[in-house]
């Protein structure tokens, strides 16, 4: 479907987008991942011809960017860029007459998405009168509504609750079973776990990780200890046998050395803290993507390409 090959984007001395490629297939859930200001939203620009590369090609089923092209891609950006005057259900017809979609089509779309948004009740509204989450489930709709074959996300669970988190990942999959290319730039290592088939993770514009959830943490092993807990876990990263650590109020995820056991590590445990939970896991996309992006040297400079 979507084949990105070594993209490069500069903004005067900040090379944002630096020899990046990956692909995208139909049926697939593309996590675009990276910290903030990483260059994720700038790839995004450059693959649907917001702007232009400084080098690099996005093809699409082997074809070059076009007015057809255009057609069949839906965009959510990351900033909302819905009018904020207009009723909601104008904003969406708007968008969706942009597509070639006719009207009398568009509204019955417009009304079944709104529908499942719970969110019939305000198409009347101003959109500066909705809260930010059903700003963000509007501009979805303007993103969806005419059917596109390739869906890109700009951190599409922004200003969400845990309700309509899951009620978007729902539709995400959803979507995907009916053979939707769908692309999603996020920070949030837990949702992207959960829903990406394959991802690439860049930092400082460069894609430091890449390839199918599974494959990329086989790679990285499986010797991470998961624990949940009551007490206090401040300790755990002295524990011998942990290289490093991701410590919260109640619960941690450990990663240990080749030659650690876990027999120690328990009896380490045992009345210091109340032990919930003690489970050799794989290790999260979160400890890989700090272990890597912990290791990524500075970006090159300008004068000296």
């Amino acid at each position: 479907m979507l084949l990105v090959t070594h993209l490069r984007k500069a903004f005067d001395t900040v090379l944002a987008v630096d020899d990046v490629s990956f692909s995208v297939q139909r049926g697939e859930i593309f996590g675009l991942l990276g910290p903030n200001g990483a260059g994720k939203t700038t790839t995004i620009r450059v693959i649907l011809k917001i702007l232009e590369p400084d080098a690099g090609e996005t093809t699409y089923d082997g074809r070059k960017f076009s007015d057809r092209t255009r057609d069949i891609l839906g965009y959510m950006p990351e900033e909302r860029g819905l009018y904020k005057k207009s009723k909601v259900i104008d904003a969406i017809l708007y968008f969706a007459e942009l597509r070639g979609m006719a009207r009398g089509q568009a509204k019955a779309e417009a009304y079944r998405w709104l529908k499942r948004f719970a969110l019939l009740e305000h198409a009347e509204r101003k959109v500066e009168e909705l809260s930010k989450g059903n700003q963000q489930k509007v501009q979805f709709i303007t993103a969806v509504l005419h059917g596109p074959q390739l869906l890109v996300l700009d951190e599409p669970f922004s200003g969400l609750d845990p309700v309509n988190q899951i009620l978007f990942k729902d539709i995400l999959l959803e979507l995907k079973r009916e053979g939707k290319a769908i692309i999603f730039s996020t920070h949030q290592m837990e949702q992207a776990e959960k829903l990406s088939d394959s991802l690439c993770l860049i930092n400082k514009g460069r894609v430091v990780l890449g390839g199918s959830v599974r494959d990329v943490k086989k790679r990285y092993g499986t010797n991470s200890l998961h624990l949940e807990f009551e007490g206090d876990g401040s300790f755990l990263n002295t524990l011998p046998g942990v290289s490093r650590s991701l410590i919260y109020p109640n619960s941690a995820e450990l990663e240990l050395t080749r030659d650690a056991k876990t027999q120690p590590i328990l009896s380490e445990l045992i009345g210091r803290l109340e032990v919930r939970k003690f489970e050799l896991v794989e290790p999260s996309l979160q400890s890989i993507f700090i272990q890597v992006v912990a290791g990524v040297p500075a970006p090159r400079q300008l004068e000296a390409l």
